[in-house]
């Protein structure tokens, strides 16, 4: 999963990029599977007008997220919403969206993981993993609090936060089913061949029954 961060860039702050289109479009020619548009500085009309933009770039070839707002989700007929550990609960959201759009859940401990699954998520979101630039400060979970997430449910776990080519197996080795990069791909020269990285990592963990 590409999660989109153009506060990262704030002389490319506008709802029209191209330089985030490009980044997205290429990411997805490179293997990712999932884009999660998440531009919290953004108005909701703004947001709409840039998701407008990730979605033709994705051209239905990688599932589409929204971060946070739900109507937004909605008016772009996002395939999922994303929503963080501390915002509505599952079940206001799923009321809104209906069944046929997929929710995630940030999480960040094993009580919030269960609660989640119990709440009717259909995937998690777990972190942060690893220390990063992102979200500086923010405990950490490290490998260990991963897997004990991951072995507390039954959904699929996407990991998140410092996350790259070298360390992707040993992620997907304690029992995540994905994961989710901003830097590793948007911060590289060339996003397809960074993405195709991970996606090699991803697939040499599966064939050593790690995944």
């Amino acid at each position: 999963m590409l999660v989109t961060d153009t506060s990262r860039r704030p002389q490319l702050q506008t709802t029209g990029d191209a330089w985030l289109d490009d980044v997205v479009r290429e990411a997805v020619l490179g293997g990712a599977t999932m884009v999660q548009l998440r531009e919290k500085h953004l108005s909701q009309v703004d947001l709409v007008a840039l998701g407008l933009h990730v979605r033709d770039a994705i051209a239905r070839r990688a599932l589409f997220f929204v971060n946070s707002d739900v109507e937004a989700a909605i008016t772009l007929a996002a395939d999922g919403i994303h929503i963080p550990e501390a915002a509505s609960t599952i079940r206001e959201v799923r009321s809104r969206v209906g069944e046929g759009m997929l929710i995630s859940r940030a999480v960040h401990s094993v009580d919030a993981a269960v609660r989640a699954e119990r709440d009717g998520a259909d995937m998690l979101i777990a972190g942060t993993v690893f220390q990063t630039d992102s979200k500086p400060g923010t405990p950490i979970l490290g490998t260990d609090g991963l897997r004990d997430i991951c072995a507390a449910v039954d959904l699929p776990v996407i990991a998140i936060g410092g996350i790259n080519a070298a360390n992707a197996a040993g992620v997907l080795r304690v029992g995540a089913k994905g994961i989710a990069v901003i830097s590793a791909i948007a911060r590289a020269e060339h996003p397809r061949e960074a993405a195709v990285a991970l996606r090699r990592a991803i697939d040499a963990a599966g064939m050593l029954g790690v995944a």
